[in-house]
């Protein structure tokens, strides 16, 4: 039987798979590849760039025009700034690619002595020369995560492939194909030797064009499913095809992921008798989540980075407009695929959504002192009054301590508040989450007891921007429109006062209101 793959490249042998050639624009790579062009494509970690890179390979050596070899300059990273060990993996790479999919020993039998004569600084270059002049067709490289190397290793690759772009087609590369996470002119490469930062568009200045691999498109999705219920007669649901749509986005790890617990994982779903339904879709992103799986946790490493931070913070907070952000941080962030561009900034999908403010405060969850018991009523509910009152108590108390373990400090008050909650919330709930820049609020939901009588709390956050009047006008208007997309008539508009010299007397308010028909509990902090 087949399944949704979830590591490494897709075998359509083996896996789901939607048909690799579908997933870029065939007809212009051909006409680059024709046109001895030096181009990049590039995606998002886990989006299907080498599976597509290896159907490639395959399909140009079958129609036999050229001699097509994918290779990984991965095995270079742990090279770092040492060009000659970098230089002598990546020929090391292709030397052994060449032997396993073309059958072709002269990289192997020839790169030693080429080493020791030309050296670190020309040994690329004079492989790959004699290579295409020993060989009777074309060569085609397609050189896979190009951007793991960094440092000199870097700027020395894309330098001495730059050198030998003159020589093509008979002494050099008809066409080269750089693959990675980001486009070349994005790089800022850090030279020990040079003192200096060079940029990849410099050091590679023969790109003629960046393509983009996307994410799967609705259409796209529901096909990849279609061939589970094909194969197997278990159907997805509307629902569920629905959940997995705006939980992903289209995101192709994701949408695997989210297949594979529901028809793999989750007991009940492997009798294929048993449809997926949204609930089963629902428990699948849970469980993901709370495994961090390695895509996931991928995700918590690159939050560490200043770039990253300069884009996710003011998302969180909400309180920056488009226009105070660097375009270099913002592009990289796209490129990373934490956040999209259209129709508006905003993060990927729903599960990034969740996971960034949840992997933002783990440690946090983990370490705060307090139990879901305190706050179930004796009818099962959650006490949202109580548990209001004991955060705003513990903030007053501890909150200056708390908000310096974050990295992000701006948007520290927030982060701590959804710490608190997901620590009470684990026990038997959820929190759905809303929040971008220029919205200048939060918007939690938090879904208590979702299998049985469901209890749906509105919670919105918002930093005390201008007078505190206007602040609770406006937040009592946006916590009543939330409540009513929501479905709910519980309600707490929480506002935090951040401006400096104001005492904790003047900050620490509970008013109850009525706004637009609905009670609300308006929490100052």
């Amino acid at each position: 039987m087949k399944f949704f793959n979830t590591a490494g490249p897709v075998n359509c042998e083996d896996h789901y798979c939607l048909p690799p050639m579908e997933r870029f624009d065939w007809e212009e790579v051909s006409r680059l590849i024709d046109q001895r062009k030096y181009f990049v494509l590039h995606a998002p970690r886990q989006t299907g760039k080498t599976t597509c890179l290896l159907a490639l390979m395959k399909l140009l050596n079958e129609q036999g025009n050229v001699k097509c070899l994918y290779t990984n300059f991965e095995r270079g990273q742990s090279a770092r700034n040492d060009v000659y060990r970098g230089i002598r993996a990546v020929i090391g790479e292709i030397a052994s690619m060449a032997r396993d999919f073309l059958d072709d020993r002269f990289p192997l039998e020839h790169m030693k002595d080429i080493l020791d004569l030309w050296g670190e600084e020309s040994a690329l270059n004079e492989l790959l020369s004699q290579w295409c002049q020993n060989s009777p067709k074309p060569l085609v490289l397609l050189i896979d995560e190009i951007d793991a190397l960094v440092g000199d290793v870097l700027i020395s690759v894309l330098r001495q492939l730059r050198a030998g772009y003159v020589k093509r087609p008979s002494l050099f590369p008809q066409s080269v194909l750089l693959c990675g996470v980001r486009d070349v002119r994005d790089y800022r490469i850090h030279s020990d030797k040079e003192k200096s930062i060079i940029t990849g568009g410099s050091a590679f200045n023969i790109k003629a064009k960046s393509l983009r691999l996307g994410n799967f498109d609705p259409q796209e999705t529901a096909a990849l499913l279609k061939l589970h219920e094909k194969e197997t007669g278990q159907p997805f649901e509307p629902d569920a095809k629905s959940l997995i749509w705006e939980f992903t986005c289209g995101q192709p790890w994701l949408v695997n992921a989210l297949a594979y617990e529901a028809c793999f994982e989750i007991e009940e779903c492997r009798d294929r008798k048993n449809p997926i339904t949204g609930e089963i879709i629902q428990q699948a992103k849970d469980n993901l989540i709370l495994r961090r799986e390695t895509h996931l946790d991928q995700l918590a490493d690159k939050l560490k980075e200043d770039r990253v931070r300069s884009v996710i913070q003011p998302l969180l907070t909400g309180t920056t407009e488009v226009s105070e952000i660097q375009e270099d941080d913002l592009q990289y962030v796209v490129d990373l695929g934490l956040v999209r561009r259209k129709p508006q900034i905003t993060i990927s999908n729903a599960i990034y959504r969740e996971i960034i403010p949840r992997m933002l405060t783990s440690t946090t969850q983990d370490s705060l002192p307090f139990q879901t018991q305190w706050y179930v009523r004796a009818d099962g509910r959650l006490d949202m009054d109580k548990l209001l009152t004991a955060f705003q108590v513990f903030f007053r108390e501890h909150s200056e301590h708390w908000v310096e373990r974050f990295n992000y400090k701006e948007a520290g008050p927030q982060l701590l508040l959804q710490a608190f909650l997901q620590r009470i919330v684990n026990a038997g709930g959820r929190i759905d989450r809303e929040y971008g820049l220029g919205r200048k609020r939060t918007d939690l939901l938090v879904i208590w007891n979702p299998r049985t009588d469901v209890q749906k709390v509105v919670i919105e956050l918002k930093l005390l921007h201008k007078s505190l009047e206007a602040v609770i006008k406006e937040g009592l208007e946006q916590t009543v429109d939330y409540m009513d997309k929501c479905g709910t008539d519980e309600g707490h508009l929480v506002i935090f006062d951040r401006r400096p010299g104001r005492k904790w007397e003047d900050k620490i308010f509970q008013n109850e209101e009525a706004h637009g028909g609905k009670r609300i509990v308006v929490w100052g902090m």
